[in-house]
């Protein structure tokens, strides 16, 4: 035994040639983190997937040997260590793709840069912990460590040209099958490590230089009346609406909002993360311009506008009156800011120091974030018991899961019949509110869980579906709507703050034109 482990030692101890180096990270690579890619090829494929599934397999083998070899043999030992960084964070993304089923988009890597610290905590495990460490530390280690003999120049060309001609053949005979991967490009490059992270993190940071330009403004406001008004506008978050009771869910989840007069509508949301679906909720209408959203497009023209957020991934905002969680703990001192209920602290003195003839208050709640359900609201909201504990959700008993979730939901039931509450109390103008999600949540359907498919066109129902729910406290008619969706948003808050200009849409208005409530009066 001392002997083999002697011979080891020796093997481990020879220097080993750039190219076999080289290929051994390059075959490492494949074997260890791309198995969701080959299993997404083979499910998705079109007749006989055995020439595609190969050529995927050659293609990463093929380009990871050519960069291993350009890393090493150009930067010699900064290029190893970008290897060795590679591998942990490949070790890191394949966990939360086998883990929670995300692909790595653009938007996905634009809401884990806008994620804060103890977001990011509720993701920590066991099995995380295991990935990192086997998947990622050890290989890193041996990348560092191995002795390499970097060879010629002429051997690097020979190794690299070689490699792009066999990029080039597998091109050539994949020529049949470019229709589909084009069709299926997003998520095939969601699933290469590591270039599913690396390039969808330039493209997030591009978009959000882009985003930071100045905003097209949309043409001036004009209103059409002076009668003091408020809007409250809550936006929720990853709530979907076949876990509310108002939406016909057998556990009551909304004790409080059955009795609250509330209106739903059916609605289906634009995007299945926070960054997208926020700022459609904000947008007049789908744009690829950066135009004015509500809170700044109302703020200019004159409106009282507030917003108190415990949540992240929102659009520039350029207003006065922002209130993240450690704004309003200094505001609130006694208030527990563990919970969204701190967003309706002191919400009452806020809307009666207000002096406007107008006013906009947006909460932009984070309640049923997962995967830690349970850490989401105080402990007398657990009405739905036992609940899930683990942030590992493939793991989870589903019963718990859904149980923690729907904790969530009643105390984002809680959080609504506050606001109303408050807004019963409002005697000097007329008031109204709308919440409305950002998206949806899986919650193990299809062995999917949390948010966040690729688009919303191939996102399961789950994430899709969503609520939209009314409180009127004014005498202006609600529309009878068959579905509504995040584009509602803008032109009903205009509508209701008597605001109008050529942009105004009165179709995507919830609130019924003097001519629709004629007509729905004359109905009855």
């Amino acid at each position: 035994m001392e002997k083999k482990i002697n011979c080891v030692k020796a093997w481990f101890k020879r220097p080993l040639g750039v190219v076999f180096f080289s290929a051994i990270i390059a075959l490492f690579t494949l074997v260890a983190y791309h198995k969701p890619l080959l299993d997404y090829v083979a499910d998705n494929v079109e007749g006989s997937g055995v020439v595609i599934i190969l050529s995927f397999a050659l293609l990463i083998l093929v380009f990871d040997f050519m960069f291993a070899m350009l890393f090493v043999r150009l930067m010699r030992m900064v290029g190893r260590v970008i290897i060795a960084l590679s591998l942990v964070l490949n070790a890191t993304a394949l966990y939360f793709v086998n883990s929670y089923e995300v692909l790595l988009t653009r938007d996905v890597m634009g809401n884990l840069f806008n994620t804060r610290v103890s977001e990011a905590s509720g993701f920590l495990s066991v099995d995380m912990f295991i990935y990192i460490v086997l998947l990622g530390i050890l290989p890193a280690l041996y990348v560092l460590c191995r002795k390499v003999e970097y060879g010629s120049w002429g051997s690097l060309a020979k190794s690299v040209g070689g490699s792009l001609l066999g990029i080039v053949l597998l091109a050539v005979v994949n020529i049949n099958n470019v229709l589909w991967i084009d069709r299926n490009a997003t998520k095939i490059g969601a699933l290469i490590m590591p270039w599913s992270y690396i390039a969808n993190t330039a493209r997030h940071f591009h978009k959000q230089k882009m985003l930071n330009r100045e905003e097209i403004r949309l043409p001036d406001a004009v209103f059409s009346s002076e009668e003091p008004s408020l809007m409250v506008l809550i936006i929720g978050e990853s709530a979907r609406s076949a876990n509310f009771s108002l939406y016909g869910y057998e556990r009551e989840t909304n004790p409080l909002l059955k009795n609250d007069s509330v209106k739903i509508y059916t609605a289906r949301a634009s995007a299945t993360s926070t960054t997208q679906a926020v700022k459609a909720i904000l947008d007049h209408k789908r744009v690829k311009e950066l135009y004015e959203i509500l809170p700044n497009y109302m703020y200019r023209n004159g409106v009282d506008v507030v917003w108190r957020t415990a949540n992240w991934g929102e659009p520039p905002l350029h207003i006065e009156k922002y209130r993240n969680v450690p704004r309003l703990k200094e505001l609130y001192p006694d208030a527990d800011g563990r919970y969204d209920g701190i967003l309706v602290e002191g919400l009452r003195e806020e809307i009666e120091m207000s002096t406007a003839c107008k006013t906009l208050i947006i909460i932009h709640t984070s309640t049923s974030h997962g995967p830690t359900y349970n850490k989401k609201y105080p402990v007398e909201f657990e009405k739905f018991a036992p609940v899930c504990n683990t942030v590992e959700m493939a793991k989870a008993d589903r019963a718990e899961l859904i149980n923690a979730y729907d904790n969530t939901i009643l105390y984002t039931d809680y959080l609504i019949h506050s606001v109303i509450e408050v807004l019963r109390g409002v005697d000097d103008r007329k008031c109204a509110m709308i919440y409305v999600s950002d998206h949806g949540e899986s919650l193990g359907e299809g062995g999917v869980y949390m948010h966040g498919m690729v688009s919303a066109s191939m996102a399961p129902k789950e994430q899709i579906e969503i609520p939209f729910i009314v409180w009127n406290g004014s005498d202006r008619e609600l529309k009878e709507l068959s579905e509504v969706g995040h584009y509602h948003t803008f032109h009903s808050v205009m509508d209701f703050l008597d605001m109008r200009s050529d942009f105004y849409n009165e179709e995507y208005s919830i609130f019924c034109a003097a001519a629709c409530q004629s007509s729905q009066q004359s109905d009855l």
